[in-house]
């Protein structure tokens, strides 16, 4: 996680425990039982908890480990666990990215991969732009030959309502430039394949 800490603004902290609280009344329950007394306050937290993206820069996170190198191999990062918020539902989505670069002249600090992968999901998301956000990211920072992103995710918005498929998995990808080729983007593949369901 991206110094994602447990610090929240008290006006915004205030106003979303009346919503919940309204939400919760609305639910039909009783907002004074002693179960749920703290409960509007507590959903307010995790909401700004789980939404924390909004504050952070992925930008600014690869530019800060930026470092120049001739190497010119791909760089793979996979199995990056990620969390975040459906938008239209909010309810989570789960799974794990996997990334990869081949450097132009320049190399970044292997864990701000991860960070970026969390900016962009600790935001209200679909997971088709979340493919694209971190993918544009990081080819438009790092300018390398080539950038590929697979996410694969599991939303609870389908497992727990609607279809309720609870082994449905869903993949998406993204590739620019020496990745748009198929050996490269089939090498990538290959190495992530134990990985793909």
């Amino acid at each position: 996680m991206y110094r994602f800490f447990e610090e929240y603004n008290e006006e915004v902290t205030e106003g979303l425990t009346d919503n919940f609280k309204q939400i919760i009344h609305g639910l039909g329950e009783d907002t004074s039982r002693e179960g749920i007394l703290k409960t509007p306050e507590r959903a307010a937290k995790a909401m700004q908890f789980l939404t924390q993206g909004y504050d952070a820069d992925p930008v600014k996170i690869l530019n800060d480990a930026m470092f120049n190198e001739s190497y010119d191999e791909m760089v793979v990062v996979k199995d990056i666990e990620l969390y975040s918020l459906c938008e239209h539902h909010m309810l989570p989505f789960f799974g794990k990215a996997h990334i990869a670069y081949i450097p132009n002249g320049k190399i970044v600090g292997l864990s701000k991969i991860p960070r970026v992968v969390d900016v962009f999901a600790r935001r209200l998301q679909v997971q088709e732009r979340l493919t694209h956000d971190i993918l544009e990211c990081i080819n438009n920072t790092l300018q390398p030959q080539g950038v590929a992103v697979v996410i694969e995710a599991q939303h609870m918005c389908m497992m727990m309502r609607g279809v309720q498929k609870q082994n449905s998995v869903t993949t998406t990808s993204g590739f620019r430039g020496q990745f748009k080729k198929i050996e490269t983007r089939n090498e990538f593949l290959k190495l992530i394949s134990s990985d793909l369901k």
